[in-house]
């Protein structure tokens, strides 16, 4: 895989997010879950993961953070950094997740809209903290692509069912490409599609126009805002725990 940026910039990354969260939280007082959904929106995380140096390497942790509450609060916060010789949880959280979007090569946004949020990470900090990077990796793979899984429109369950792709679905329904996208993405609502659309749809498939439809609790993710995780908050802790549990149901790790 082709890296966003070089790993000899890694640990300037890895340390910079980490201080920014850190900075954030004490000597700002935000909520780290607000932080980092400024970061999202501020349109930072988008350039830090593409490895814009002046992010990853550049600027300070304290100095991104205030960038980030420039660009979303609409001032630059003053608050003297604090010289701390422990590093927190919230450090911790920035450290590992820089990591992990360099490592994946997916956006931060991405990853937040599949669960990684920071009560999740912030759950993992007594386990994993002084554990081998790679064990976080492996738990964190299996408990996105879990929620990206269970986040699968009906549609696309069934056009894959089919062994069809998008293009040639497009095509025998004439329905276009861009549309039948946005309803996998759930940027439209197939559910409001016009019958027609649903019929051409559903013929060419071999299935029932009221099998496409999606039930209630997925309609919550059409047009889904950035600041709003596909996982549920309060869900977090028990989804981490239902991936870390052997087979015999006894919990690999406690929270």
């Amino acid at each position: 895989m082709t890296r966003a940026y070089a790993e000899t910039y890694l640990d300037d990354a890895m340390n910079n997010l980490g201080d920014a969260f850190d900075y954030a939280v004490y000597d700002c007082k935000y909520g780290l879950e607000d932080f980092f959904s400024f970061f999202l929106v501020s349109g930072i995380a988008e350039a830090f993961g593409k490895g814009n140096p002046k992010y990853v390497a550049g600027l300070s942790g304290p100095e991104i953070a205030k960038e980030v509450l420039l660009k979303t609060k609409g001032s630059r916060p003053d608050a003297a950094i604090s010289e701390n010789i422990d590093k927190s949880a919230e450090y911790w959280s920035g450290w590992i997740l820089a990591y992990y979007q360099w490592y994946t090569g997916r956006s931060f946004a991405d990853l937040y809209k599949n669960g990684l949020t920071m009560e999740y990470l912030l759950n993992l900090y007594p386990t994993f903290h002084e554990a081998d990077i790679t064990k976080f990796i492996d738990t964190t793979n299996r408990f996105i692509e879990r929620n990206a899984a269970d986040n699968v429109t009906n549609l696309q369950k069934i056009r894959k069912a089919a062994d069809m792709t998008q293009k040639k679905l497009a095509v025998e329904s004439r329905v276009s490409l861009r549309m039948i996208q946005l309803y996998e993405q759930r940027n439209k609502d197939i559910n409001k599609a016009q019958a027609i659309t649903l019929f051409r749809i559903s013929r060419v498939l071999g299935c029932e126009a009221a099998d496409l439809l999606e039930h209630e609790s997925s309609l919550q993710l059409k047009n889904i805002d950035i600041l709003e995780p596909q996982q549920p908050r309060d869900n977090v802790k028990s989804a981490a725990m239902e991936i870390l549990t052997d087979k015999d149901n006894t919990p690999v790790i406690d929270f």
